[in-house]
């Protein structure tokens, strides 16, 4: 009776051994790769799996979620011969374990080597300026190398990006007095087209000052010939409204000779002028005849009002 109760708690052991050897949990995006006696078998996704006891075995264990791990610092020649340091950063994805398990030893190790041989060759393309410019395109070329062999690996290169770029100490000193001296150019430039601008701005204002104060001038001259046109045509205005006057009162009874005894007046006023002004006079052949001296009047005028006017 012992020796079955022995028996059987070995057996009973012997079989939770078994299960737990042959009995396998595949996580969530996660595959196992099966080997039965040595060859590949199937592929487990995630779940609960019994396998085939002594017989089956977990040959590898891949994650298909996305990873990332560092490509190491190397050195690199750039197009002009200047040596740098590059690292960087790769993101792949298992996406056929089989493929992975069997179509190369190491997916990492030759996704890190090749990423860093086709880093070297295209920044042996460019020059040093432009490996800080065209990052993008390393990263891409980068990906394109990679991902094409991947394929045979079950391995997608989802993406590549370059951290660091490291020149030699003295090219970066190099590098910031150029910097410095862009910057001072940056600089002088800008001094030198605000002060254009500011000789455009003053100039510009002195034009507009001389055009306003010719403007103005102009105005005022209009302004003083206007003037000078409505005077004239008030005075014009004025003598003829007094000639029509005049005229009137000539045709009027008693108008004409009221006339000769004003030309007369005038002429005796006239002629006492001229006889001091002017050593030459005209005198009439009959002082006595009122008519012919009146005659004699307003021809004196006519002849005096242009010496007036002189």
């Amino acid at each position: 009776m012992p020796t079955t109760l022995i028996f059987a708690g070995v057996l009973a052991a012997l079989v939770i051994v078994i299960i737990v050897k042959t009995a396998v949990i595949v996580p969530q995006k996660s595959e196992f790769i099966i080997e039965r006696l040595g060859k590949y078998n199937k592929t487990l996704g995630a779940g609960f799996h019994i396998l085939v006891p002594f017989l089956d075995r977990v040959a590898y264990k891949y994650s298909l979620k996305e990873e990332v791990f560092d490509i190491p610092s190397q050195t690199c020649i750039t197009k002009d011969n200047v040596t740098v340091e590059v690292d960087g950063l790769i993101y792949l994805q298992v996406m056929d374990s089989k493929q992975a398990a069997y179509g190369i030893n190491d997916y990492r190790v030759a996704s890190s080597q090749l990423a860093q041989t086709t880093l070297r060759s295209t920044i042996g393309k460019i020059d040093l300026d432009k490996t800080f410019e065209e990052r993008e395109s390393i990263n891409g070329q980068v990906v394109d190398s990679i991902d094409q062999a991947a394929q045979a690996w079950g391995i997608k290169v989802l993406r590549y990006e370059v951290k660091d770029i490291l020149p030699p100490e003295s090219v970066k000193n190099a590098m910031e007095a150029q910097m410095t001296a862009e910057r001072e150019k940056r600089a002088t430039i800008a001094k030198s087209e605000g002060e254009r601008q500011s000789t455009i701005n003053r100039s510009e204002g002195d034009r507009q000052e001389a055009i306003l104060r010719s403007e103005g001038e102009k105005q005022k001259r209009i302004n003083e010939a206007e003037g000078q046109a409505q005077e004239i045509l008030a005075i014009a205005k004025a003598t003829g409204e007094g000639l029509k006057i005049i005229a009137d009162q000539l045709n009027a009874p008693g108008g004409q000779a009221a006339a000769n005894l004003r030309v007369a007046e005038q002429y005796v006023t006239q002629f006492g002028q001229l006889a001091q002004e002017s050593n030459t006079l005209i005198i009439p052949s009959n002082v006595g005849d009122i008519a012919g001296m009146v005659t004699t009047a307003m021809s004196a005028l006519s002849k005096m009002q242009p010496e007036a006017g002189k």
